[in-house]
Formats: structure tokens, sequence, C-alpha cells
């Protein structure tokens, strides 16, 4: 497992968090696209935002159930990296997914609450409930594993790419 060369200060492990949130929210064109926002990223959890469109939907005005399964996992990867020690390297990447469906998402947006549940030396588990109009419509458990170093931790976040945001209709 390869780890940070030099021991990092908390003001670094706080510069790692938040370029990881800015990197959620701008520097991802998946996550751009779909106008994700990171409303909440501490280290307890985090809670992401959904707004509806057209282009999300299985059904006229129900998210696709993909859509929610990529909300779980890029909230459930967001809660492990809001609180990760970044002394244990920042190259995440998802091993696992569960999700279930438990009504249909219906509503303006798509709201997942995610927290970290276990951190291991390298796998990380995350729980994450998904509420639509106040109802919760999904849940999932992410698992996610993180060794050695992600090129790039702490540039600048470019998100300049052209990608057209999709709109309500």
């Amino acid at each position: 497992m390869t780890v940070a060369a030099r021991t990092l200060t908390d003001q670094e492990q706080r510069e790692r968090r938040e370029w990881f949130r800015v990197r959620w929210e701008r520097g991802v064109a998946f996550n751009r696209l779909c106008r994700l926002r990171m409303v909440r990223w501490d280290p307890d959890g985090v809670e992401v935002v959904l707004p509806y469109a057209e282009q999300l939907t299985a059904h006229e005005g129900v998210f696709h159930g993909g859509v929610l399964s990529a909300l779980i996992d890029t909230a459930g990867a967001g809660a492990v990296i809001a609180g990760h020690d970044f002394q244990k390297g920042s190259r995440l990447s998802t091993v696992s997914m569960s999700v279930q469906y438990l009504a249909p998402a219906r509503g303006q947006e798509a709201v997942a609450y995610a927290r970290c549940v276990r951190r291991g030396r390298r796998l990380h588990f995350a729980d994450v409930d998904v509420m639509t109009d106040g109802v919760v419509c999904a849940r999932g458990q992410v698992v996610v594993t993180i060794s050695g170093e992600r090129p790039g931790v702490g540039e600048p976040i470019r998100s300049s790419d052209p990608i057209e945001p999709l709109t309500e209709e």
C-alpha cells in the first residue's frame, strides 16, 4: 500500500477534503451533467442533491433507477472521502454496491444522505438513503477501496469542458 511520503498537517488534510468536494461537484463530468450539488460534506457524512430533469426519467415524473444508483455510488464514495485520513492514500474506487428500491422516486429533486459506517485499512463502507418528496425511495450500501495516490490531488479543478447541462422540460 502506498502512503504519503510525509506526514500531512491537519490543514493539509482539510484542504484535500475540500479539493475532493469541489472535484465531486465540478470536476467529474457526469456529476456536472446531472447538476449534482454537494450541500453537506463533512467527516460525519454528505448530502448530495440531484435536481429533476426529464432526461433522468424512467417514466414521466419519476427518476430512473440507474440514475439513483449513480447518486448512491457518488454519495457513498463522497461520505468515505469526506472523512478520510489522506495519510492512507487518495486513489478511490468502488468495489461493490447494492441498491434497494423502496418507492417510485417522484419529486423536484432526489437527495442522498450518506455516511461512512466502517473504515478499514483499505476497504471502507457507506450507507446511503435517497429521498424524494420526504419519502425514502432507495437505500444503498457502497464499498470503496482507497490506496495509492490519485494523480492531480490539489491541482486546480478544471470544469471548463463543454457539457450541455440538463434542463427541466
